[in-house]
């Protein structure tokens, strides 16, 4: 089993069950005519194999419902989970994570993803962008979306890998009884190669069959290795939708590209950076006057980062420490340094922001390195006919850009009607390109921008 697939033992099921039923084992022996020491032995797990007529006694006793008595009995070591779960598999059995908070702007986006998820016809969709810029949180809400109002099952995998479990890309709890087996057979469904006749998939498929599902790899980076699965599996369950969230596009036949920017920093409102950023501001320092001064150093906080959701709700925790212009001031000299909460993780952590942001840097094809540091370097927004005017060792092709683009490391800034789009790469990434990057018109072996330490 996962090392984040975690299920309960029989006995504490049973006694968990027992109890929220409000009886005492004397109670449930005489409505279920199973002996108290039976059920002693049990719940103390000295029985952990008893027979399924002892189950049912006991279930019908508690007057369990069915994902309940499913549960039960997938605590017991040897039962043929898939029969159990596709009698009781529904959105009651598969429900998406539970979002904490509302979710902050990203209305039009929402709606676009609603849309291209009520058409039918997009069932591989990839949700792409930088660390940071909200791709769990926005996934999250639109599929509790068509939970809840087509009570379709969700199925949500976290992690970079689906053989090692990764950081939680949203608050998920975690998964028991047959949810738990659920996630457990989507994982290793993924992490083999299907078979001529469905292989490994035929457990899972049993479960799911032409029923509406939505399956979520949250964070999931190895696509080209799971791809075949993924496919096998869309195949064989058509109502499947699959709906991935990955810092760059996953190389899968028919995949459909949803790329998510930085939230626009504009006026205080609710879809914009600056009116999220009031909004954590309030929280961490109630004392704040929303005065036109504190408003416009917010805004300014909320340009320097970029616009990006994770990195402002960090930073708008530093302000128990930092005045609004102080933290400014940081913001301005290194934004880096505010991507990461105090409260978080230590820094260099998997689980930072700072270090998703350095991953994704690390993870870009070597072609795309020279661009980057480059451009970095450029002190104002650039056009791409200015960017093809530079001397590059080997020149960036229009390939090349849009790669940046779609993996959200660079972005496009305002300009005025019709004028050429202009582009810059995100501050927070700027530390990470290297403060002074080498010129490329030479053959000559460059500095690795990864050796460039990020305070």
């Amino acid at each position: 089993m996962n090392a984040d697939v975690w299920a309960p033992g029989l006995g504490a099921m049973l006694r968990n069950a027992r109890r929220r039923a409000r009886l005492t084992q004397e109670q449930l022996a005489g409505l279920s005519t199973v002996s108290v020491r039976a059920i002693r032995d049990l719940e103390q797990e000295r029985v952990t194999r008893p027979r399924k007529e002892t189950l049912t006694l006991l279930a019908d006793a508690m007057r369990l419902d069915g994902t309940q008595r499913a549960a039960l009995e997938l605590a017991v070591d040897g039962v043929a989970g898939e029969s159990l779960l596709g009698d009781v598999y529904g959105a009651d059995l598969a429900p998406p994570p539970t979002a904490l908070h509302p979710l902050a702007g990203r209305r039009s986006e929402l709606h676009t993803l609603l849309t291209l998820l009520g058409t039918g016809k997009e069932r591989l969709l990839t949700v792409v962008g930088v660390p940071g810029v909200g791709k769990s949180r926005l996934v999250q809400e639109a599929v509790a979306v068509i939970h809840d109002r087509d009570r379709t099952p969700v199925l949500w995998v976290t992690g970079d890998r689906l053989s090692a479990p990764g950081a939680a890309r949203v608050a998920v709890s975690r998964p028991t009884g047959p949810q738990a087996t659920l996630v457990r057979w989507v994982r290793s469904s993924l992490a083999q190669r299907p078979g001529p006749d469905g292989g490994s998939h035929e457990e899972l498929v049993s479960v799911i069959r032409d029923r509406p599902t939505l399956l979520v790899l949250d964070g999931h980076e190895e696509a080209a290795t799971t791809a075949p699965a993924l496919l096998s599996l869309l195949r064989s369950c058509p109502r499947l939708v699959v709906l991935i969230t990955a810092r760059r596009p996953n190389p899968v036949p028919g995949s459909r590209l949803f790329p998510l920017a930085p939230l626009p920093v504009a006026d205080p409102e609710d879809e914009s950076a600056l009116g999220l950023m009031l909004l954590h501001a309030s929280h961490m320092r109630p004392d704040l006057a929303p005065d036109d001064e504190l408003v416009q150093t917010l805004a300014e906080i909320c340009h320097t980062l970029d616009g990006l959701p994770g990195a402002l709700e960090a930073a708008a925790s530093w302000l128990l420490l930092y005045s609004p212009e102080q933290l400014l001031s940081v913001a301005r000299k290194d934004p880096l340094a505010l991507v990461d909460a105090p409260a978080s993780a230590p820094a260099g952590d998997d689980a930072c922001l700072s270090a998703e942001l350095r991953d994704a840097v690390r993870d870009l094809p070597a072609r795309l390195l020279p661009l980057l540091e480059t451009t970095a370097a450029l002190p104002r927004p650039w056009t791409t006919d200015e960017i093809s005017a530079v001397p590059f060792a080997q020149p960036p092709s229009a390939h090349d850009l849009h790669a940046l683009l779609l993996r959200g490391l660079i972005r496009q800034v305002p300009v005025a009607p019709g004028q050429p789009p202009r582009f810059c790469v995100l501050n927070v990434v700027r530390r990470l390109a290297g403060s002074t990057s080498l010129p490329h018109v030479s053959g000559r072996q460059r500095r690795p921008i990864l050796d460039t330490q990020a305070a």
